[in-house]
């Protein structure tokens, strides 16, 4: 969750959703996120780094090359339906010559 530096103060009522549970600190606004993640990863100046959509992409894929199962992925994602996390999910070429591996010649042996 991306926080911010301080507590809210005493007249702001916010949802425990929106509270780190660690330290108490409020969630930060999408649109604060957005642009803090963009300053953090830009090349070529403002607007040039990555978004939020992308940074869900891809801890989606390392999830699921980690291992994580379809019913974890959706419960992580909050996707009710397997064919709408799909198109968040793009395993790495190497992740599919390691699953392709475990139908080869030698597989029992690796397991």
């Amino acid at each position: 969750m991306f926080v911010t530096h301080c507590r809210p103060g005493p007249g702001k009522c916010l949802a425990e959703r929106d509270l780190c549970p660690d330290t108490g600190l409020a969630r930060l606004s999408y649109d604060q996120a957005r642009d803090l993640l963009d300053a953090a990863t830009a090349l070529d100046g403002p607007g040039t780094g990555w978004d939020l959509h992308e940074l869900r992409h891809s801890g989606l894929t390392h999830l699921g090359e980690s291992g994580a199962s379809l019913l974890e992925l959706m419960a992580k994602s909050r996707h009710r339906k397997a064919e709408n996390l799909r198109r968040y999910f793009k395993p790495s070429p190497q992740a599919m010559r390691d699953l392709t591996a475990l139908l080869g010649p030698g597989a029992e042996r690796r397991r």
